[in-house]
């Protein structure tokens, strides 16, 4: 019996690999034209996740602070005070004001006239009335009118009208000019209204923390 043939020596060339021949399938398929590779892809996808989810967070902080400061900013109840101040603004004010000077919460009550347009309110038995034109014709105005009148009448507690949109930046505005007791009685405006006043309250709010930091 003749001895089987000898194998040829091991060049350690392996033409199809240390797995053998390649199946069907393993190798990627090239790009077609136009399209990016898989990778890039991948990439632009967790990008555009990765954007969407700052944004959405974004519009959920500004969605609350938009509710929080001007949709239902806090309230005071109303309670006796040296004085009954109406903010000029949206309507439903003057007659919110008169009837809590009526109502006997304050023997003052003092309401802001910008314009000759704006009314002043007619006599209030045992209630002095007083219409002012603020200088300048805004909030920081009016609050600086109200620290004057305070040291000039010594009011120590003031009960302020406003709108609702208003009144976390007339809470601010005050703060800087007078020390006492504040109360804030806001009217809520209407409905119409809201979008334009929000966008304004945004504005006129970064204008009182960034350029008129004082009083």
């Amino acid at each position: 019996m003749s001895a089987p043939p000898a194998r040829p020596p091991w060049t350690g060339e392996d033409p199809w690999g240390a797995r053998g021949r390649p199946s069907a399938g393993r190798e990627r398929p090239p790009a077609g034209p136009g399209q990016p590779p898989a990778g890039r892809a991948r990439d632009r996808g967790r990008r555009r996740t990765t954007v969407l989810g700052v944004l959405g967070v974004v519009s959920v902080m500004f969605l609350g602070a938009t509710f929080r400061l001007f949709v239902h900013p806090r309230r005071d109840s109303p309670a006796p005070v040296d004085a009954i101040v109406m903010f000029a603004g949206s309507p439903g004010r003057l007659e919110h004001a008169v009837s809590l000077a009526v109502a006997g919460y304050a023997p003052t009550l003092a309401v802001s006239v910008p314009t000759a347009d704006d009314p002043c309110p007619p006599a209030i038995p045992n209630v002095e009335v007083i219409c002012f034109a603020p200088d300048p014709v805004t909030t920081q105005g009016e609050s600086r009118w109200v620290a004057a009148a305070a040291a000039r009448y010594d009011w120590k507690s003031v009960l302020v009208i406003t709108s609702t949109s208003q009144t976390t930046r007339a809470r601010l505005r005050l703060g800087r000019c007078y020390s006492g007791q504040v109360l804030m009685s806001p009217v809520a405006p209407a409905k119409s209204m809201w979008p334009y006043m929000i966008a304004y309250e945004w504005a006129a709010m970064g204008k009182a923390l960034i350029v008129q930091r004082d009083c």
